[in-house]
């Protein structure tokens, strides 16, 4: 004879499911407890934790071709917001926005740069965190995700090939483009090419809700620059003779600009990897103009 149970029916979790989530970045409806948007695989804990919080959060962008730095800078940038900065403090907004402090720290600590982020959308690594700036009463909530130089590229190129990246670009309230001075210094005009396709797209964007320039600020950092001593002490000047055609668009499309330079690595080395060629190895971490860009930024914002 089989026995029967009543299981009591837990209908408010039902209810909670029945609620479409919205994701912040796209505005695609969710299912509550989905982990990623269907859409544009964004994290739906940004999403989460913005439902929690009494302030909308700001969106920044940090942007650049493949290996310019971007990982290593927004790592390093945290970690030294986080050690209780006189100037700008941060504070990590749920367990998934230290993944990217620590994966570039531990890789830092073990004399190798961080690995190259992957073009899947869906494995890319977002920081909600919430500065708090010595100049303005109230705290700020910012959301900046680490994206895929080639995945940026692309949706410039291609619009709308990476949702995500469409959708932020779109939304988000200020810029870091970050330069890599060591390629700026060997001759290649592949930076050059790529910031300039940047700007243009970042200034259309704004051009089609105003007229005239672009008030959105946009901060040009030229990483790596710890390779290169008069970029430090003029960044300005630097990309008017090194980036001539990047800093003519700049004044010509945005208002709120600055030109920056910053290294993390004092020292670099080389050494051959079986099967994979010469890679780079910090041999000194030395962090110069890290938070001044964003620190100038958030002012603005």
């Amino acid at each position: 004879m089989t026995k029967r149970v009543l299981v009591a029916m837990d209908s408010y979790r039902l209810a909670e499911c029945a609620v479409p989530l919205a994701c912040y970045i796209c505005g695609t409806d969710n299912n509550y407890n989905t982990e990623l948007c269907r859409h544009c695989a964004a994290p739906l804990a940004l999403s989460h934790q913005a439902r929690t919080q009494g302030v909308r959060p700001q969106m920044v962008a940090v942007l650049g071709t493949a290996a310019a730095g971007k990982t290593v800078y927004l790592g390093m940038l945290l970690d030294m917001l986080t050690r209780q900065n006189s100037r700008v403090q941060v504070l990590a907004r749920g367990a998934f926005s230290i993944t990217l402090q620590q994966r570039t720290m531990m890789a830092l600590s073990s004399c190798r740069f961080p690995e190259k982020t992957p073009n899947e959308p869906d494995r890319w690594n977002w920081v909600h965190c919430q500065a708090k700036v010595n100049s303005k009463k109230n705290p700020m909530e910012l959301i900046m995700p680490d994206m895929a130089g080639e995945a940026i590229l692309e949706e410039i190129d291609h619009p709308n090939a990476y949702p995500a990246i469409h959708s932020f670009l779109e939304k988000c309230s200020a810029v870091i483009l970050l330069a890599d001075t060591d390629r700026i210094e060997r001759g290649g005009a592949e930076q050059n090419y790529f910031l300039m396709k940047l700007i243009t797209y970042l200034s259309e964007q704004d051009g089609r809700r105003t007229r005239g320039k672009s008030t959105r600020p946009v901060a040009i950092v030229f990483s790596k620059a710890d390779r290169c001593e008069p970029c430090f002490d003029n960044p300005e000047l630097y990309a008017r003779e090194k980036t001539p055609n990047l800093w003519q668009q700049v004044q010509q499309r945005f208002t709120n600009y600055g030109f920056f330079a910053s290294g993390v690595a004092g020292s670099v080395g080389f050494r051959e990897e079986p099967g994979e060629g010469t890679s780079a190895v910090p041999l000194r971490i030395e962090p110069r103009g890290i938070v001044e860009p964003f620190e100038w930024l958030v002012r603005k914002v």
